[in-house]
């Protein structure tokens, strides 16, 4: 049977994964700690004598991750800023390279840097003309609105929710019990009509069918084989897809055509 899009009122999104290139606004950000490494360094791909740049990326971005979700979960109530200069602490310690805390902050500020997607602004204003649009990320205001401004400028929301709201950051259960609360509340809109796209699979969507969503939208950035955001094979019993596309124009598309022909 096909998977109904039009039965839904209002989309909750991942942001920075789905809609934001945040690998790439990642490591841009934080690559200057490889050149800071020595050649023979065992804790680098760059004691390869021909390092790949995608085995660089894929390093960097594990580590971050590491580091991150450890933060999140060691200090729920921290701002995103906060998290991030502290990531950027960790991640040179782990590699024994210098850093100095202006570098630390500017990381923790580079959040407004990092790339939209290319589809993403015209796939979301199609996607307003159907839907209630809420936000559900791991970010603070402040950090928010320099996205809003930048690269999602274009883009209007219904509602934000983020975990400086929340005070816990996905794949904490609580994230997603908030939203299902607070669109209820604000626009009388129940669980089953909620339907949560995002990219990762271990923050959004294993929580987003624990709290008993439906199954979700899962956007397959880099072909389903992101640095960050999980696999599914090793996920297979915790996550309950509805459907995938390997873009948020793909799916813009998929919607417009099913409304179309409703």
């Amino acid at each position: 049977m096909a998977f109904d899009l039009t039965k839904y009122k209002a989309l909750s999104f991942d942001i920075y994964a789905t809609l934001i290139d945040w690998e790439t606004g990642i490591y841009n950000a934080l690559s200057f700690l490889l050149s800071r490494l020595p050649s023979t360094s065992p804790n680098s791909p760059l004691s390869n004598p021909t390092p790949s740049p995608l085995s660089q990326r894929k390093f960097l971005l594990a580590a971050f991750t590491r580091h991150e979700s450890a933060l999140q979960i060691e200090n729920p109530k921290w701002t995103y800023n906060k998290i991030l200069a502290n990531v950027l602490i960790r991640v040179a310690t782990e590699l024994g390279v210098t850093y100095t805390e202006d570098e630390a902050v500017h990381f923790s500020d580079s959040v407004a840097s990092w790339p939209a997607f290319d589809d993403t602004v015209e796939a979301m204003q199609e996607l307003a003309k159907h839907y209630k649009l809420i936000v559900l990320s791991n970010v603070d205001h402040t950090r928010f609105r320099g996205t809003l401004s930048g690269p999602l400028n274009g883009v209007d929301f219904d509602a934000i929710y983020t975990a400086e709201d929340i005070g816990s950051y996905k794949p904490d259960l609580g994230n997603f019990e908030y939203l299902i609360e607070n669109v209820h509340n604000s626009f009388g809109i129940q669980k089953h009509e909620i339907l949560h796209v995002a990219q990762s699979l271990t923050h959004d969507h294993v929580p987003a069918k624990s709290v008993g969503l439906s199954p979700g939208v899962w956007i397959r950035r880099a072909g389903g084989d992101s640095a960050i955001g999980g696999s599914v094979k090793e996920l297979a019993d915790k996550i309950e897809l509805g459907i995938e596309f390997d873009t948020l124009g793909e799916m813009a598309e998929a919607v417009r055509d099913a409304f179309r022909e409703r």
